[in-house]
């Protein structure tokens, strides 16, 4: 900061107050927005587990008898579903769920649905095909968007176009804690160790019409579940960010202030002293 001359010092402080302000509102709306995400993360939190432990128990009990939504296929088609952010300054949250996803599909002949702008940008950038582009706003996307995208999903699946289905979000963990994570939808999959059930289940009409009229629910289940609680992180994400942005800018004005003090008082040291010398002369 040598040389630097107190009217420079004074123009840094001003642009860095501007930015405080900037950082502070956004970690402001950043948290009245998380309120109302987290409520409804934790609300869907127990139909989104229950709904996949409920799945996978009836991929369990299906063993004897697969259908071609638990029959595991030898192809490597596979769709991903992918819940970014509309925007950035949220930290690592995008970045963490994205770079998760393109690892996930690594070798994969791959293809994405992507959800956010972030994603769209993200997928578009690397020439990755997608699905549809039509939900590139996260914020808009409504209940039955997600089933709609489940139908969709389930229709081009039996049609053998895909081989798997799997769908990479953020975990809402805790307002400073948000983990990225892939979880496979399609086919079903029975996440305990195969056992002969306690009791048996009676489909009415049929085990296959059931199973092709709940999967879809299903699968809208999972995505909405996801997304509440994605965009939970996403504010959570935003808020610390911008706190620390903001704390970082009060450094800054502090430390500009304290050389522009320095800077005024050597200055008007200089110009007492050329004073002196001039009387004295």
């Amino acid at each position: 900061m040598a040389g630097v001359s107190a009217k420079e010092l004074k123009s840094r402080i001003r642009s860095m107050e501007n930015t405080r302000q900037i950082t502070k509102a956004m970690e402001m709306v950043a948290a009245s927005k998380l309120r109302g995400a987290q409520e409804r993360a934790l609300e869907s939190r127990p139909y989104f587990e229950t709904l996949y432990e409920t799945m996978s128990d009836l991929a369990q009990r299906r063993q004897d008898d697969p259908s071609p939504f638990t029959l595991a296929r030898e192809g490597n088609k596979t769709c991903c579903i992918v819940i970014a952010g509309d925007r950035g300054l949220a930290g690592g949250y995008n970045s963490g769920v994205l770079k998760m996803a393109y690892s996930a599909l690594e070798g994969q002949d791959a293809t994405v649905l992507p959800l956010g702008r972030k994603a769209v940008d993200f997928f578009r950038a690397r020439g990755v095909p997608m699905l549809t582009q039509a939900h590139s706003e996260a914020a808009g996307i409504s209940v039955g968007d997600c089933f709609s995208m489940a139908r969709l999903l389930c229709e081009k699946f039996l049609a053998g176009e895909f081989d798997r289905i799997v769908l990479a979000y953020t975990n809402f963990v805790s307002l400073l804690n948000q983990s990225p994570a892939v979880l496979e939808l399609l086919p079903l999959k029975a996440e305990k160790a195969a056992e002969k059930p306690s009791h048996t289940v009676l489909y009415e009409p049929d085990s296959a019409s059931v199973l092709r009229a709940i999967v879809p629910e299903y699968l809208g289940g999972l995505i909405y579940g996801a997304l509440c609680e994605s965009i939970a992180s996403e504010q959570a994400a935003r808020r610390t960010a911008m706190d620390a942005a903001t704390k970082n800018a009060d450094e800054m004005i502090d430390d500009l202030s304290l050389k522009f003090n320095r800077a005024r008082q050597g200055a008007i040291t200089q110009e007492i002293t050329e004073i002196v010398a001039g009387s004295e002369a």
